[in-house]
C-alpha cells in the first residue's frame, strides 16, 4: 500500500510539471512582435521598469524586477493596494510600468492603470484575457496562452505564473543582449556568494604568513621534498640568485624523475618557464588558466615585480568556490 501511494504522490507532481512544460512551450509558439517591441521599451527606457501584480502575480513580478535589475535594466516593484495609497508618486513619465495579472481585470489594478494612463508612461500588460481592462489599456501586449492551472480545482496560480516567470526572464535576458550587457558588468552586480568571490583578486586568497615553497637549481632533491612538504601546496618554485622564478617542481616531476632523487638537482628536475598569473587577476581568470593549461598549481607574482613570487594557489583552493 506505501508503495502505490509513494507512486501516486509522484505522478501527481510529474502531472503538474507536463501541465506547466504544456504552457511554456505554447507560450513560445505564440509569442509575437509585441514582446520585441516590449524588449526596446525596457532597453530605451530613461527612468526605471516599475512592477506590479496582485497576489501571486504580485510574488512572480517582485522576482522580475529583480532579474531585471540584475542584468542591466534598474526596476523595481510596486504593490497595487500600496500604490493607490500615496506610492503612485513615485511613478515618472520617464518610467515603463509592467503589470502582471492572469485575468487582466484584478479590481486593484484600475487605479494604478489610470494614473499610468494619465501619467503617459508606457505600459507593458502580461495577461491571459486580450479582451481584459489590462490588455486594453496596455501599450504593449504579451498574451499569456489560456492553459488551465495544474491545481487539480484549477484555482491556485500554478500554470499562469510559471509563464509569467518565463516571460519576465525573457524580457530580461533579450534586454541584457540589446544592451550588450557583458560578463564583467553582470559579475560587479553580484558581489555577493560565489560570483562575487570568483571577481576577487587572487592575492585574496594568499597566505599572510609563512615562507614560500622556494629553492635554488642548486638544491638537492631531499631537500626539494622536504620544501614541497612543508607548505601541503605539492609544489616548488625554483629561484635564481636574486630571487627571479625560473622554473617549478610539482608532484608529478618528482615521480617522472623517481630514478634520478638521489643524484639530481632542482635544476636538473624542473619545468622551466612555468606559467604564472600576475597580481590582482581574478580568482575566475586564475581557475580558467589552470583549467585549460591543466596543471593543479600556479603561483602568484609581485605586482611591483612581475618576475618574482609572491605566493603560491592550489586548484583545490578556488575550484570548489
Amino acid at each position: 500500500m506505501l508503495m502505490t501511494d509513494i507512486s501516486q504522490t509522484k505522478d501527481h507532481g510529474l502531472a503538474v510539471i507536463r501541465q506547466e512544460a504544456e504552457g511554456l512551450l505554447q507560450l513560445a509558439d505564440q509569442l509575437d512582435d509585441d514582446f520585441s517591441r516590449a524588449v526596446s521599451k525596457i532597453v530605451s527606457t530613461q527612468g526605471r521598469v516599475i512592477v506590479s501584480g496582485m497576489g501571486k502575480s504580485g510574488h512572480i513580478g517582485r522576482k522580475i524586477a529583480a532579474t531585471l535589475s540584475a542584468t542591466g535594466s534598474p526596476a523595481f516593484f510596486v504593490h497595487p493596494a500600496e500604490a493607490s495609497h500615496g506610492d503612485l508618486g513615485l511613478l515618472k513619465p520617464t518610467d515603463t510600468m509592467l503589470i502582471l495579472s492572469n485575468s487582466g481585470a484584478t479590481s486593484e489594478l484600475r487605479p494604478l492603470i489610470a494614473y499610468v494612463k494619465n501619467l503617459n508612461a508606457p505600459m507593458i500588460g502580461i495577461a491571459s484575457d486580450a479582451d481584459s481592462l489590462l490588455m486594453r489599456e496596455a501599450d504593449f501586449r504579451i498574451l499569456l496562452p489560456k492553459i488551465p492551472e495544474a491545481c487539480p480545482e484549477l484555482i491556485a496560480p500554478t500554470t499562469s505564473t510559471t509563464m509569467m516567470l518565463a516571460v519576465g526572464d525573457a524580457l530580461a535576458i533579450a534586454a541584457m543582449r540589446e544592451r550588450g550587457i557583458s560578463r564583467t558588468e553582470l559579475m560587479q552586480w553580484h558581489p555577493g556568494g560565489s560570483i562575487g568571490w570568483r571577481l576577487l583578486p587572487v592575492d585574496s586568497m594568499l597566505r599572510k604568513t609563512g615562507t614560500l615553497p622556494l629553492v635554488t637549481p642548486t638544491t638537492g632533491m631531499r631537500d626539494v621534498v622536504l620544501e614541497m612538504t612543508s607548505t601541503g601546496k605539492g609544489v616548488a618554485g625554483v629561484v635564481d640568485g636574486e630571487g627571479n622564478l625560473v622554473g617549478i617542481i610539482t608532484d608529478g616531476d618528482l615521480r617522472r624523475s623517481f630514478d634520478k632523487m638521489l643524484i639530481a638537482t632542482a635544476g636538473e628536475i624542473m619545468t622551466a618557464s612555468p606559467k604564472t598569473v600576475a597580481s590582482g587577476t581574478r580568482i575566475e581568470e586564475t581557475l580558467a588558466l589552470m583549467s585549460e593549461a591543466k596543471i593543479t598549481v600556479v603561483f602568484v607574482m609581485r605586482a611591483d615585480d612581475p618576475r618574482k613570487p609572491a605566493g603560491v594557489i592550489h586548484i583545490h583552493d578556488i575550484a570548489s568556490i
